[in-house]
């Protein structure tokens, strides 16, 4: 230990988030429908799977893009040896074309604009490096995705204060919350560089409204610092409202003459649009040119390989075929997010509205023993241990209200959500069999909470009975 830096031995990874612990669970024990039909069943992977035949058909019917080849004609020796790590000109050009495609065409992106990278962790990073100084902050709405507090501060040295968000109107963004956190900021004497939203959101699966970006925009403008927008599932809205892409609202609102047009930064990927994440297909989109050019020059340290590039340009400059893809991929994730949707209600368990993402924020507050994030860690340790799922808990994505999880529904088979469905369903009934054994032998030390809750679940445990005779 002695021998080694202070950032290898350091515990500020974040690895020891039960959104990571649950991970490690799963992978000890993973749910095989032959070889292990008792494993855990993987939902903490926002990973999307349902598409992956339209894409398969591509390559079949492409062959020399997917064989590294023009006109028949090998290019292998010239994609193996050394690129300008700015990216191959083709491949840039056709991925600020569909990025403007899954915006509507309200807004167009210029590719001198545009910092390739190995995914959105390795953009995000490099926008930490490029807009702050080690101690420096960035204010993010909670709940906020797990591996930020990895991706943004471990090795850049940047903090993160959250913009406490609540239930209460949906965890929607507020001017208080805003300036709560920011003074929160200062009262920790840190200097507050900039926000962070993802919109659509993960975990909770919605679209920030144009409201809420104008706000934002208002705030960043005021306190003279930076905004980043990490739109990386733009393309998985499945439902109203549609997605507005925070560029479109700069336009709109005439910031482009403004010092606010060059402090607003996007970050891509096509790992949840496409469905990618091997491919590490990331990108950073920024008006400042001091941005862009650090950026750049970071991004030698996480190229996308040529190959990946040639391959992805062939296929994004098909047009005609990303049209279907995209149309066809937000109705399979429409109808997989109904299925989840509608199989958690008939247990009695909600989630909250969401019209984009690859998972559902579900409420099971009443499934929780007290109020506490004790009790959600008991309950999340018997959901992996005893009922085989691995869900995400609202604490590790800091969330302020305990009982929320984050579910994710596109990296498996039908088949496979319903038994996790039908896994949750046999927990729920159990757990209010076993409470009301306890209700009679400790009647008079049971409180009434336990009480109505044993009567609650096993009045729709009959109700259910009645439906499916």
């Amino acid at each position: 230990m002695k021998f080694l830096s202070k950032k290898a031995t350091c515990n500020s990874h974040g690895q020891d988030s039960s959104y990571f612990l649950g991970w490690e669970e799963y992978e000890k024990n993973p749910y095989d429908e032959i070889r292990n039909p008792k494993g855990i069943i993987q939902m903490g992977l926002a990973e999307n799977q349902l598409s992956f035949d339209l894409l398969e058909s591509w390559l079949a019917q492409n062959p020399d893009a997917a064989g590294f080849k023009r006109n028949g004609e090998s290019i292998f020796r010239e994609l193996a040896l050394f690129q300008d790590y700015r990216g191959l000109p083709a491949f840039k050009d056709a991925l600020v074309q569909f990025m403007a495609e899954i915006r509507g065409n309200k807004v167009s992106f210029d590719s001198n604009k545009l910092v390739l990278t190995a995914g959105a962790t390795s953009a995000n990073e490099t926008l930490m490096f490029c807009l702050t100084d080690p101690g420096d902050a960035f204010l993010l709405p909670t709940p906020y995705y797990p591996g930020f507090d990895r991706d943004l501060k471990w090795r850049t040295g940047a903090e993160i204060v959250p913009i406490q968000c609540t239930s209460s109107n949906g965890f929607r963004i507020t001017e208080s919350a805003l300036e709560e956190a920011y003074q929160e900021a200062k009262k920790r004497n840190l200097k507050v560089k900039g926000v962070l939203v993802t919109n659509p959101s993960n975990p909770l699966g919605t679209t920030l409204s144009k409201q809420e970006l104008e706000l934002l925009l208002t705030f960043i403008a005021k306190k003279q610092i930076h905004l980043i927008s990490d739109e990386i599932y733009s393309g998985t809205v499945f439902n109203s409202p549609k997605f507005v892409s925070v560029m479109e609202v700069l336009i709109e609102n005439n910031y482009m003459h403004t010092d606010v047009w060059d402090r607003v930064h996007i970050v891509y990927s096509l790992s949840k649009d496409l469905g990618l994440p091997g491919f590490r297909v990331g990108a950073i989109y920024s008006n400042d040119e001091m941005v862009v050019s650090a950026a750049t020059k970071m991004s030698s340290f996480g190229l996308i390989s040529s190959q990946t590039q040639y391959l992805l340009s062939a296929m994004l400059s098909d047009k005609k075929f990303m049209k279907k893809y995209v149309s066809e991929n937000q109705k399979r994730l429409k109808k997989r997010h109904e299925m989840l949707v509608r199989g958690l209600k008939k247990i009695g368990i909600s989630c909250l509205d969401s019209n984009a993402g690859l998972f559902c924020w579900v409420d099971m507050r009443h499934l929780l023993s007290s109020n506490t994030f004790d009790a959600e860690m008991e309950l999340w340790k018997k959901i992996v241990y005893e009922v085989a799922l691995n869900i995400s808990p609202g604490s590790s994505c800091h969330c302020t209200e305990p009982g929320w999880f984050r579910a994710c529904f596109a990296n498996m088979s039908e088949n496979t959500l319903n038994i996790a469905i039908q896994r949750l369903k046999d927990f729920v009934y159990s757990s209010a069999r076993d409470s009301d054994i306890q209700n009679h032998q400790h009647s008079n030390n049971t409180s009434p909470k336990k009480k109505s809750f044993s009567k609650w679940v096993f009045r729709l445990s009959f109700n259910e009975r009645q439906r499916e005779r």
